[in-house]
């Protein structure tokens, strides 16, 4: 009998994950990662949940009561150091250089599927599975079937050699699917929540969580159209591009977009109107890829963000391992430091780290 070692999280897509694997004949092992400390760094006030307790214990007293259920066993591992200086570090300095990082694409790629891994081995794992929305079929990543869900985009940096030996048990299914077999073992996940915010360090006021950690530098908030100041942002590292909402100047947030940065200044930049040229760009230079296609194709599509239709774009390949994406047609609110992920229908293609937002293939100034 194969022996699967699969991340329990807590949550209901996991714990179905860990019931299809025993379906399907392998002995299943859950590992609970933990890999955030709520009392680093001065953060003595974190978020509790109702029953008084940090929702990293509560997910874990939920995965253990999930896995006592099946009859399986879990086990715990604290990778809070790995975590700090893979993925939190890297999280800290995007900001302060003005970018809007995406540290869960980091996360899967530090920890999941390489120090998760290790440990499962240590296990005596054959295969490593987790609660993902996405499907592997002969070495390529898919799209999951449940589009909605799809967490491809959040794979991107994951390598070829690290998907080897790795499941995805509930990539076929829907989430209303998933629900109701949670429903039908009585797990105490069944109704639980989807978690959000960021990867292990869940949901906060991300405004006040900054602060234990990035001093909060006060600025001049200028229209781009006009040069006008009108208003003080609370730190340019608290923006990000086509933010509309949480602005608070003047009352009149459902009309002003981020639309730039200037660090050296301490500029956050504004424009007036959801349609406002400044919002769109034409192409962007792509680092740090990981590419998973066999061959390096010319047109497919690519999403800018996770919440985000397909668009088609044309690739350029350069030196030193960079892509120039285009999109003729325009695009809003392209964020350097964001992930630009390539798909070919149902196939996604790996992706990069947006390093650069263009127009006309002229990088944009205010960004």
């Amino acid at each position: 009998m194969k022996k699967v070692v699969i991340g329990m999280s807590g949550g209901v897509d996991s714990s179905v994950a860990a019931i299809v694997l025993q379906k399907q004949g392998y002995e299943v092992i859950g590992l609970f990662m933990r890999n955030w400390d709520s009392l680093a760094d001065g953060e003595l006030n974190g978020p509790t949940t109702s029953s008084g307790i940090c929702p990293q214990e509560e997910d874990y007293n939920d995965a253990k009561s999930v896995c006592d259920a099946l009859g399986i066993p879990l086990y715990r591992k604290d990778f809070v150091k790995e975590y700090w200086d893979y993925v939190f570090t890297y999280f800290l300095e995007e900001l302060k250089n003005g970018r809007t990082p995406n540290p869960d694409i980091m996360c899967n790629k530090y920890i999941k599927f390489e120090m998760f891994a290790e440990e499962a081995r240590k296990l005596g794992a054959d295969y490593i599975a987790t609660g993902h929305y996405a499907r592997l079929q002969d070495g390529k990543l898919l799209r999951g079937v449940d589009t909605n869900k799809d967490q491809t985009y959040f794979l991107s940096q994951v390598s070829r050699k690290q998907f080897e030996n790795v499941l995805f048990p509930i990539g076929g299914m829907e989430k209303s699917e998933v629900r109701k077999i949670a429903d039908e073992y009585h797990l105490i996940t069944a109704k639980k929540k989807d978690s959000t915010g960021i990867c292990f360090i869940g949901e906060r006021n991300f405004k006040n969580f900054l602060k234990n950690y990035l001093p909060n530098m006060p600025g001049d908030v200028v229209n781009i159209d006009t040069n006008e100041v009108v208003g003080k942002h609370i730190g340019l590292m608290n923006y990000t591009i086509g933010q509309r909402k949480g602005l608070n100047i003047g009352g009149m947030d459902d009309k002003m977009f981020v639309v730039g940065k200037d660090l050296s200044k301490n500029i956050l930049y504004i424009c007036l109107g959801e349609d406002n040229d400044y919002l769109v760009s034409t192409s962007c230079l792509v680092d740090q890829i990981n590419y998973l296609g066999d061959e390096k194709v010319k047109d497919c599509t690519a999403k800018f963000r996770y919440r985000q239709n397909d668009i088609p774009v044309s690739l350029e390949w350069l030196d030193h391992g960079e892509v120039l994406v285009r999109y003729p047609q325009g695009v809003k609110a392209v964020t350097p430091g964001q992930a630009c992920v390539f798909y070919q229908g149902e196939v996604c293609l790996g992706g990069g780290i947006i390093k650069e937002v263009r127009k006309n293939d002229t990088k944009l100034w205010y960004l």
